[in-house]
């Protein structure tokens, strides 16, 4: 559908739905169809626009240029000439923007605002007035409007135009109706920035995913008291969903998570509330008198305590770290008026989360976050996608490198764990250009050796990815006679792939016939099978 007749349809809903509340600026119709026919010409043109016709909704303390940014508070309103770096990326890659979603005064991540109940982003989200919707915290609230929040780690995506709240811990955010959407959004936001000292780059080595089996740690029966029955149930049935998926799932002590998120509220963290606004709220006597007082009493918190807080963050965090040693993610309930237990520590801890809707429970939205280190944004993303019935195409980041193997390495196959220790995706079966050799080399395990050859044929392999870091560890262990080179497949394209010196090829057993190492292997066994039976 054109960008053009999307936005038509986008405001029939939003008239439809009757929710002016919703939205602090909504854009003129006719000036979001000027955006929209200006991405449906550069679409025709053939510019390459990923989020081409994305209709985004943006929370009100993320500057849109032109357009008011008033986090809330009519008397803070400013009109920004650039937009937030995030935003400009989106609109760059094809999305239009169509207004900005009301928040409660200066909401943000750190208690002032709803207690995992929805907020405006999520439900124009949810009623289908907005592709995706960029907001701040910690997406844990945005099951409770029935869709995925994606909160990616801590400076992946620059806060550059946002309007601080506790600035070393605010976060954008990116709300969907699908897995898909949001992360196509999320994808084009993220990269560093000059303008945020705090944004960061991917690091070389990233786990692009968790191996054979997800390593799940969920709240032992201490941790999840605080729900209701028909909670508790729905939670439950989550947990068994992941156990018939073959994840492990293991109950572990929450605890040092629920007292770190404490840290948000009134503790000496928050003088950096007064760092952020504190000035602003000093001088204008219209702030209402709750965020008024939370910002001003931060001001008289000493310089002493401030730092022996910070102290204790990093304790909070080593622990973390400890209780998610050995797992892949922690899975927590995420349920209204329960905002430590959906998460609202992770940009405290420096974790990445999404949350995921799962219908109701009790008659109440219920939904669950799935949290996990930083970096390791793509396993929070598989699980997510697994329990939400979707299939992700495109890892986060999707910059890793190609490598096809043949043999030991392969799926069920005895080496491949080293694939998946150093957190390989797989891709996909592969084909290789009818130009290639295989040979059985005399190897414990056994193995095979590709080689080109002028009278070759195609070759059955898989295609995996790995970060630039595990590639070169990878490398570092690989055995002699093995070598890596390019491997040309069927479809023309190239990706690196094991190979053996020609040399070797006259003492092994061609075996190209078989047209794939598994093949050779079920003939193996059949052979063997023979053998004994005669």
């Amino acid at each position: 559908m054109s960008a053009h007749r999307q936005v038509l349809t986008v405001f029939d809903r939003i008239a439809e739905a009757g929710r002016p509340d919703l939205w602090i600026t909504l854009r003129p119709a006719e000036e979001v169809l000027v955006d929209a026919k200006a991405v449906d010409e550069r679409v025709r043109a053939g510019d390459e626009l990923p989020l081409a016709g994305l209709l985004v909704a943006v929370k009100d303390n993320i500057d849109v240029a032109g357009l008011p940014t008033t986090a809330g508070c009519p008397a803070y309103a400013y009109t920004p000439d650039v937009s937030a770096v995030a935003i400009q990326r989106l609109t760059a890659a094809g999305a239009v923007v169509l207004g900005k979603t009301s928040l409660e005064e200066f909401d943000g991540p750190w208690g002032l605002g709803r207690p995992c109940g929805p907020g405006a982003a999520e439900e124009v989200v949810g009623l289908g007035l907005a592709g995706v919707a960029v907001g701040t915290g910690t997406a844990g609230s945005a099951p409770a409007s029935g869709v995925f929040g994606l909160k990616p780690t801590p400076g992946l995506v620059p806060t550059t135009g946002a309007v601080p709240t506790m600035r070393p811990y605010d976060c954008l955010t990116v709300f969907s109706p699908n897995l898909a959407e949001g992360l196509r959004a999320l994808a084009a936001m993220t990269g560093p920035d000059a303008g945020d000292p705090l944004s960061r780059a991917w690091p070389e080595s990233v786990r692009l995913a968790a191996g054979e089996r997800a390593r799940i740690a969920v709240p032992g029966a201490e941790g999840l008291a605080p729900l209701s029955g028909p909670a508790r149930a729905g939670f439950d049935r989550i947990v068994a969903d992941l156990l018939a998926w073959g994840a492990e799932v293991t109950p572990v002590d929450i605890m040092p998570f629920l007292v770190a998120a404490k840290l948000l509220q009134d503790g000496p963290l928050a003088a950096e509330r007064h760092a952020a606004i504190g000035e602003f709220v000093a001088r204008e006597r219209t702030v209402g008198p709750a965020v008024a007082k939370a910002v001003l009493a931060a001001k008289e918190i000493p310089a002493y305590r401030l730092a022996a807080e910070q102290a204790r963050l990093a304790e909070y965090r080593r622990e973390a770290a400890r209780v998610l040693d050995g797992f892949d993610a922690l899975l927590l309930p995420a349920v209204p008026g329960q905002a430590a237990l959906a998460g609202s520590f992770v940009n405290l801890l420096d974790l990445a989360a999404v949350a995921v809707p799962a219908g109701h429970a009790g008659g109440q939205p219920f939904g669950v976050s799935v949290i996990t280190r930083a970096f390791d944004d793509q396993i929070a993303l598989d699980v997510a996608a697994f329990l939400g019935g979707e299939q992700i195409r495109t890892p986060y980041p999707p910059t890793g490198i190609d490598l096809v193997v043949f043999g030991a390495h392969l799926r069920g196959q005895p080496l491949n764990g080293q694939l998946t220790a150093l957190g390989a995706r797989f891709r996909g079966d592969v084909l290789t250009a009818p130009r290639y050799r295989m040979v059985a080399l005399p190897a414990v395990p056994p193995k095979p050796g590709i080689l080109p050859a002028a009278d070759g044929a195609a070759i059955e392999g898989e295609r995996w990815t790995l970060s630039p870091a595990a590639l070169g560890r990878f490398l570092a262990g690989l055995p002699g006679p093995m070598t890596l080179g390019e491997i040309e497949l069927e479809d023309g394209s190239t990706a690196i792939g094991f190979q053996c010196a020609a040399g070797l090829a006259g003492q092994a057993r061609d075996i190209t016939a078989f047209g794939g190492w598994r093949a050779y292997l079920r003939h193996l066994t059949a052979t063997r099978h023979y053998t004994l039976a005669s």
